[in-house]
């Protein structure tokens, strides 16, 4: 195969157009041969480019970065109404947490510190919640819930 085509490459060359053949040929290898050597060092050169534009762009977003910082410390964050709102548990529930009216918020991190106590995380799998007798009436009777679940399933003890 490569043998038929160095004898179409001859007799191309010898046609009228064996110019445009004859100067092409010339220029490819040697550009090639060019472009072999310079192509490492570019490729070497272009992570060392990047690494040093790297600092800049990242100093650069920093700067930016100082005014809304200030702005935000300015202005506290405020948290929504409707978390905030007290609710009252359910007798379940407050075997829990305690029988005081709080917001959602604080039932989450009470039934968490609850979890953690006794600890009834599962081991192998921690976004599972294996439940006592206590967590076992809020849950509905499951025996494990997920983390997921388990918000779900204490919204419906909220009043």
């Amino acid at each position: 195969m490569a043998t038929a085509k160095k004898a179409a490459s001859k007799t191309a060359a010898k046609k009228p157009a064996a110019k445009k053949a004859a100067a092409k040929p010339a220029a490819k290898p040697a550009a090639k041969k060019v472009a072999a050597k310079p192509a490492a060092k570019k490729v070497a050169a272009k992570p060392a480019a990047k690494k040093a534009a790297a600092p800049k762009k990242a100093a650069a977003p920093k700067k930016a970065a100082k005014p809304a910082a200030a702005k935000k410390a300015a202005t506290p964050r405020k948290p929504n109404a409707a978390f905030m709102k007290p609710l009252t548990p359910s007798t379940e529930l407050s075997a829990v947490v305690g029988a005081a009216p709080m917001p959602r918020t604080e039932v989450t991190k009470k039934v968490w510190e609850y979890i953690k106590k006794n600890k009834l995380q599962d081991a192998t799998n921690k976004r599972n919640i294996n439940a006592d007798d206590k967590l076992k009436a809020v849950f509905g009777g499951k025996k494990q819930v997920s983390m997921f679940e388990m918000t779900k399933l204490i919204a419906g003890h909220l009043k």
